[in-house]
């Protein structure tokens, strides 16, 4: 199978106009956690979270390549992605900025291999770090899931740079 193809056209447009048409697409808001070689814990916000396969379970989600905690996520072994519920816009933003530490604010409990999971999350993956691929100016992450939950519950969405639900 050919995996790549000749460079595109370049754009009639600027990343500023693409930003605005990529927000008109209603996004589910997770926040991916891991936990560090020293016991504490990272966390970030993503939109960009996916089905890749049911078998085996693959799911995929993509990290900015300058991202500072891209080492962290590229070296574990594990990570969860916790999809928010209409609730939890808080972590959405509290995990979308760069805190002390804001874990000491964050209810969670321990997956198996002792990665945090967010209370009140509607579904959760713990995931494999199956593998990555480097793709424009970000990282693509595909998990395969070693274990997952849900909680159906309106979910927290994302669409024209505003958080909202579905109720």
């Amino acid at each position: 199978m050919n995996t790549s193809s000749p460079r595109a056209e370049a754009p009639g447009f600027d990343s500023r106009h693409f930003r605005q048409a990529l927000s008109q697409f209603a996004t589910g808001v997770t926040v991916i956690t891991t936990r560090l070689a020293d016991g504490s814990f990272r966390g970030l916000t993503a939109s960009s979270f996916n089905s890749v396969s049911l078998d085996p379970p693959l799911v995929l989600w993509s990290l900015g390549s300058g991202a500072n905690s891209m080492p962290i996520f590229s070296g574990n072994s594990h990570y969860v992605i916790n999809v928010l519920s209409a609730d939890q816009a808080h972590l959405a933003k509290l995990f979308s900025t760069r805190t002390a530490d804001p874990w000491d604010t964050v209810e969670y409990e321990l997956s198996r291999t002792g990665q945090p999971v967010l209370k009140g999350a509607t579904a959760w993956f713990e995931c494999h770090n199956r593998s990555r691929y480097p793709e424009g100016d970000h990282v693509i992450f595909v998990g395969e899931v070693e274990h997952c939950e849900f909680s159906p519950q309106p979910p927290l969405v994302f669409h024209g740079g505003q958080f909202g639900s579905l109720r």
